[in-house]
């Protein structure tokens, strides 16, 4: 299979499209694939690593504050349209994947007016206004939420669930001991992202000493830029601060209750892996779609919420204790995970691309 995938901006969208060109390989080991990408995002360092040929467009998002920048906005998407054409023409896929990010835009708009087959993937439950824009030229669609097929036209939407998903069933379990962790105690996983909030950092500082004499332990994901500052606080020995984890599905394998944002992918590991949470969605993105995101699984009884506005040391702890030391509760939302998990997402992605092919 011959394979032009697009996706870009933040780990929520990139992620997703490795994972696809991992089962691909899998099922197909001499497929070829090129990478498109934006020029200035995180997907120009992290997808040249896993030694997939890339290429970058200058695209940006349109802005809603500045009206002005948006000519450059349209300047650029025209540029890019035209290069994507000429990239699409000269490497002639069989299929054309867009899975999120403005960058998709062009890629996937181009392959469609050149006649190529094209399938996108929406990760959150309410769609961004790329995929949005785009339903009309993908010839399918997948989506990670079922409540998202009917923001969809629904004849060519299917609920594959995040591809990342079955990544993380197949990912070893860490061993605790490597945190400085005891494997006969109970585990609080708490991340809050690499960028954090500043907000959110000042209440979990004022809230981890509160952990002390618990009969579980608390490891701390800070994000790499919020480590130092943290570390410099005195924390209860129960409670480990570390600044970062290569592969977090490891760990949370090892867990029996996260705290965490409510990003698309987080939560596509946390329904997989069947893990208890305390979703504390970030109000700082786009259409407050972390929130909608966790109430997806917050309206099936399959998780928790606070709102950030909303959360201080004392709701925090009462609400780790109240679920931790419940085997009810627990179980009761481990049971309703199970019926929000599709545990093959990768493969069905696959299965609907070697489809499309074949048609």
């Amino acid at each position: 299979m011959k394979v032009i995938i697009s996706a870009g901006g933040t780990g929520g969208h990139i992620y997703p499209a490795l994972a696809i060109i991992k089962k691909i390989k899998q099922k197909e080991p001499n497929s070829e694939f090129l990478y498109i990408g934006t020029h200035n995002r995180m997907e120009k360092d992290i997808v040249p690593k896993y030694n997939i040929p890339f290429e970058s467009i200058e695209i940006y998002g349109f802005n809603r504050k500045n009206i002005l920048k948006n000519f450059k906005t349209v300047k650029c998407f025209i540029k890019s349209y035209k290069k994507c054409r000429k990239l699409i023409k000269q490497f002639n896929p069989d299929v054309v994947i867009g899975i999120g990010g403005y960058v998709t835009g062009p890629v996937i708009y181009s392959a469609k007016k050149l006649g190529y087959k094209t399938f996108i993937h929406e990760q959150n439950s309410v769609p961004g206004k790329t995929n949005l824009f785009l339903s009309k030229y993908a010839d399918k669609i997948g989506v990670s939420f079922p409540s998202s097929i009917k923001r969809f036209p629904e004849y060519k939407t299917e609920f594959t669930g995040n591809p990342c998903s079955e990544e993380a069933v197949k990912v070893v379990a860490y061993d605790k001991k490597k945190y400085g962790l005891n494997d006969q105690k109970k585990l609080v996983l708490i991340v809050m992202g690499s960028l954090g909030s500043s907000k959110m950092n000042d209440i979990l500082i004022k809230t981890l000493p509160l952990f002390k004499n618990k009969n579980y332990e608390i490891l701390y994901v800070t994000g790499k830029e919020n480590y130092e500052q943290i570390k410099e606080n005195k924390f209860p020995f129960n409670v480990k601060i570390i600044p970062y984890i290569d592969g977090l599905a490891g760990i949370m394998k090892k867990t029996d209750l996260i705290i965490t944002r409510a990003g698309a992918s987080t939560l596509s590991e946390i329904i997989a892996l069947k893990i208890p949470s305390i979703l504390i969605p970030s109000p700082y993105v786009a259409e407050n779609h972390q929130y909608k995101n966790a109430m997806d699984l917050v309206n099936k009884n399959a998780a928790f919420i606070i709102e950030e506005a909303d959360i201080n040391s004392k709701n925090l702890v009462e609400k780790v204790d109240e679920i931790i030391n419940s085997d009810e509760i627990c179980n009761e939302i481990k049971d309703n995970l199970k019926t929000l998990n599709v545990s093959n997402s990768a493969s069905k992605i696959y299965e609907i691309l070697k489809e499309m092919v074949k048609e």
